[in-house]
Order: C-alpha cells, then sequence, then structure tokens
C-alpha cells in the first residue's frame, strides 16, 4: 500500500503529461492540415475567398492576361498575396490582375456591366479556437493530475497513520521497505540516518558461505558467524534467522527499528541487515570475546575475570539499561536481559544485545501488559512470568539476577535443574540474613576483591529481586549505589521465587513451550 499510492500518483502524472501532449501535436497537425487545403491561409494575411462586385477596372491598372478562364484567373490570384482582385472582361477570355492593396482597389472601381472578385479577409476564428484548445487541454490534463495527486496523498496519510498506530499497540516498529538500498526507520523522529542493505552474495563472502569454522555460536534467533567484509576487511558479526527459530520475521523488524536508533557505548551497533533469498539477516560490530556467560560460566576462563573487570561489566549493563529506560530517544524495556545477551569487546566492555524482544514505550507509558510472554527462564520477573506484566522493574529484576551470576559465577537456572529447594536468589537471600554473604562469590575473586564491595553488591542484587516490582529501585538508583560507595542501602525484602515449589506453583496455572539451550519461553495464547 505504501509503494502503490505513490505509483499510482506518478503512472497519473505521465499519462496526463502524454495526454495534453498528444492533444497539442494533433491539434498542430489538424491546423496545419486545414491549411493546406486553403492554400494560402497560413500564409497571405487576407484569405482565400473572393467576394463578386459589378464594375470595371482602368485598362491601365493591373496586368492583363489573355486566353485563360475564369477559374485560371481566380487560381493565379489566389496563389499570389500581392494579388488583390481579379477582372473577367465580358465575353473576353482575357484576366485582369490588381497587385496593391484592397483599398486602393475599391477606388479605382469604374461603373460597368462586368464582374469584379475582390479578396476577403481571412476567418481568425478556427485559429482562436485552436489555440484555446492548446492551451484548456494541457491545463485540464494538470488539474485533473494534481486532483489525482493530492487524492493518493490524503490516502496514504491515512493509511500512514493507521499503521503507525497499530505498529505502537503492538509495540513493534516495522521498517518501511524491504529490498535493495537503504530504508528509511519512522518511529516519530526526525531524519535519522539510512541503515545499510547488504546483498546476500557480499554476506556469503564475508562468511565463507556460512562455514562452520566461523561460526560462533545459536541462540533463539539463530546461529551467529564471525565474518569479514571486502575489500575492507571489518570484522562483523552475522546473525542469521534459522527456519525452525520460534523468533520470527516481526522481531527481526523489532530489533532493526529498535536498535538502529539507539546510540551508546554499552549497546552493541548494528551495522546493516540482508533480506533477500528467504534470508533475515543482521550484520553487526564484532565482539572478539563474545558473550559474558562464555566467561562467567566457564572454569578455566572465569579466572581472566577479576573483581575490578566484573565491577567494570556490571557498571556498563546498568549505564546501558540506564539509557534505555531514561536517556535515549525512545524508552525501550529489553524482556530478554541476561549474560548471554551482553557481548563483550576487545577490553571487555559490555554491550548489550539481541533487541528482538524489546518494547517501546511512549513517553506517559509506565508498563504494559501482554498475553505472549516471551523472555528467558530464570531472568523473568514474577509478574512478567506469571501475569505478562512488564514495565522497567521487568529489567531491574533481570539485572538483580545477572548480578549474582557475575558474581557467584553460577547459572540461576542450574539451581532448578539439578532440583535444588532454593535457586541462586535464595541462596543469596539465606547467606545475607546468615552475615555470610561473601560465600556466594566465585573463589576466583578471593584474591582481587574487597569483602564490603561484594556484600554491598549482592544487597543491590537483592534490592533488584523482590517480589513486588514497586520495591525495586530504577536503574538510575542502581547507578547511584554502584558510583556512590558511602550512600547507605535500605534493608531488602524477601526476593521472588524464593522457593522451588513457590515458583512451580505459581507457574503452572501458564502453558508454555520451552525450546532449545536458552530455554526462551514464549506463551501460546493468541494476542
Amino acid at each position: 500500500m505504501a509503494m502503490s499510492l505513490p505509483l499510482l500518483c506518478l503512472i497519473s502524472f505521465f499519462s496526463f503529461f502524454l495526454f495534453s501532449s498528444h492533444a497539442t501535436d494533433t491539434l498542430a497537425s489538424s491546423d496545419k492540415s486545414g491549411d493546406n487545403q486553403t492554400l494560402v491561409s497560413s500564409e497571405c494575411s487576407d484569405g482565400a475567398n473572393f467576394s463578386k462586385m459589378t464594375g470595371s477596372l482602368p485598362s491601365t491598372s493591373g496586368v492583363s492576361v489573355s486566353s485563360i478562364g475564369i477559374s485560371d484567373c481566380q487560381t493565379l490570384c489566389k496563389t499570389n498575396c500581392s494579388c488583390a482582385g481579379f477582372a473577367s472582361l465580358q465575353n473576353e477570355s482575357t484576366c485582369q490582375l490588381y497587385y496593391g492593396s484592397k483599398q486602393n482597389l475599391l477606388k479605382i472601381i469604374e461603373k460597368g456591366a462586368g464582374l469584379i472578385y475582390i479578396r476577403d479577409r481571412a476567418s481568425s476564428g478556427n485559429k482562436k479556437d485552436s489555440l484555446w484548445l492548446i492551451v484548456a487541454v494541457p491545463l485540464a490534463s494538470h488539474l485533473a493530475f494534481v486532483s489525482i495527486s493530492l487524492y493518493c496523498f490524503v490516502r496514504w496519510r491515512r493509511w500512514r497513520r493507521e499503521d503507525q498506530a497499530r505498529r505502537r499497540e503492538e509495540g513493534i516498529i516495522n521498517p518501511d521497505h524491504e529490498g535493495s538500498g537503504a530504508i528509511n526507520m519512522n518511529v516519530g523522529r526526525q531524519k535519522d540516518q539510512e541503515l545499510p542493505f547488504f546483498g546476500i552474495s557480499t554476506i556469503k563472502a564475508a562468511t565463507n558461505d556460512f562455514a562452520k569454522a566461523n561460526k560462533l555460536g545459536e541462540g533463539g534467533f539463530g546461529p551467529v558467524y564471525k565474518g569479514k567484509l571486502l575489500p575492507q576487511g571489518q570484522e562483523i558479526a552475522v546473525k542469521r534467522l534459522s527456519k525452525i527459530s520460534r523468533q520470527g520475521l516481526n522481531e527481526f523488524k523489532n530489533e532493526i527499528s529498535v536498535i538502529c536508533r539507539l546510540q551508546h557505548r554499552n549497546l552493541v551497533r548494528l551495522l546493516g541487515c540482508c533480506i533477500e533469498a528467504e534470508e533475515s539477516i543482521l550484520i553487526y560490530e564484532y565482539m572478539p570475546n563474545k558473550s559474558l556467560d562464555s566467561f562467567i560460566f566457564d572454569s578455566t576462563k572465569r579466572v581472566l575475570l577479576d573483581w575490578r573487570k566484573r565491577m567494570n561489566i556490571i557498571e556498563g549493563i546498568a549505564q546501558g539499561l540506564l539509557y534505555l529506560h531514561k536517556y535515549s530517544r525512545l524508552r525501550i524495556i529489553h524482556r530478554d536481559m541476561k549474560t548471554s545477551n551482553i557481548l563483550l569487546d576487545c577490553d571487555m566492555n559490555p554491550k548489550i544485545s539481541d533487541f528482538g524482544m524489546a518494547r517501546i514505550f511512549g513517553d506517559n507509558d509506565t508498563r504494559g501488559q501482554t498475553n505472549r510472554v516471551v523472555g528467558t527462564f530464570g531472568y523473568m520477573s514474577p509478574e512478567y512470568a506469571v501475569d505478562g506484566r512488564f514495565s522497567e522493574k521487568s529489567d531491574v529484576f533481570s539485572f538483580g539476577v545477572m548480578l549474582f551470576e557475575i558474581i557467584s559465577g553460577k547459572k540461576n537456572i542450574a539451581f532448578f535443574e539439578a532440583d535444588h529447594s532454593l535457586n541462586l536468589l535464595g541462596i543469596a537471600w539465606n547467606l545475607w540474613k546468615e552475615g555470610k554473604s561473601m560465600e556466594l562469590m566465585d573463589s576466583t575473586l578471593s584474591s582481587s576483591c574487597s569483602s564490603s564491595e561484594v556484600t554491598r553488591c549482592i544487597q543491590m542484587g537483592l534490592l533488584c529481586v523482590q517480589e513486588k516490582a514497586m520495591d525495586r529501585p530504577t536503574m538510575s538508583d542502581v547507578v547511584s549505589m554502584l558510583s556512590n560507595e558511602t550512600m547507605a542501602l535500605p534493608l531488602p525484602k524477601e526476593p521472588a521465587f524464593f522457593s522451588r515449589s513457590s515458583d512451580a506453583e505459581s507457574s503452572s496455572n501458564r502453558k508454555r513451550c520451552h525450546s532449545g539451550n536458552d530455554i526462551t519461553i514464549s506463551d501460546v495464547d493468541g494476542r
């Protein structure tokens, strides 16, 4: 629809342009044809017709031609613009032609029984009619074109408003065009930069046709490959939508529309995309150290992250979330914050990625609700997992879970899978109450950390994972707690999902499907 209306206007313009040009040419050719029929009307100021009157011309006036009839005499006068009239002498085959002005001819006519033929004035009616048509036809054509264009524009604007209202309601903003070239992302913004499109041949060349050796990993969206753009040699990460992925084209478009508007050092940068040959591909800047979970949950790599580096990662994640919630042009709720979605650059700086599940909030919106719960089990807040209600505090809860995982080097979900009575949050709560918070810490950090900092971070984590959303701090509060070590922290309340049994009871009332490695869940009910 967005393409058909401008195309209709363009076709209308050319149609009326060709019609008006053809009409003008037709009228011109018609005039030319008419002039050929009257022989001299386009060359002489007077016409080709003659009026008769009785009388005679003085014998000394004009030119006499003998032995020609009246019709030949008329032809001779008609074909010469200087001939004002002619006379045929009575009972004689003699033609007398007068060359000069019609006014002088009328003065010298004498009385007599002969006939004098005087050239008439040319009629201007046909020329005026032709001129009027030449002006009127193109004018009418252009007025019709303007009317059709206006109609097309009104229809397009109406469609655009309805489409944007629908997408705002769904929280998903789609690209305007899918194809070669560049696409404009329009969401109540000013003129934004265009997102480059890459051809599938370019992507295949960069990844060696998606070779297994270049595969970096695989998530709910699909496999991710390392690539190198030719000829400049820029390293990229290529995320390819899998045909069996539970995340579909809507999530693909949503990620494009959200992330291309965001500029922050702790958010991954989207370089472009590819929609071609049934492929849906996103191209990102390459993160040489991959994701955070590949370090903290690996017995060998975790030693590379001392306490100072882990604190830098925690602060970077907090700054990125604060930007999404408060300082970006669009208020974003990520809805899938987890350690596998935190990428690390060459200096171990964190960058938040994977915005396929993100939702855009208006300036006056504080929370939303959906029947389609999406996210990763173990990181979702209770109000979202059970009732589909989400807000900034949903991301705060996920941040709290990640905080415990970064400190302990253990997965929250692992405690459920191992059939423990308490998850990581419950263990942290009990240790904090007993004054044994340091027992939660990863043993590899013992030589690089401060016990007071670890204890403070665990208390911040407990504040973030409290049962009620209203009790949790905002990301502004979290950043202040991290940056100001002297700031007094409130006492936390019991965390959500404190025991395995309570979580199982609350979750049994909802139908969920579990998919693959990340255990991403989504409700199967209609929206």
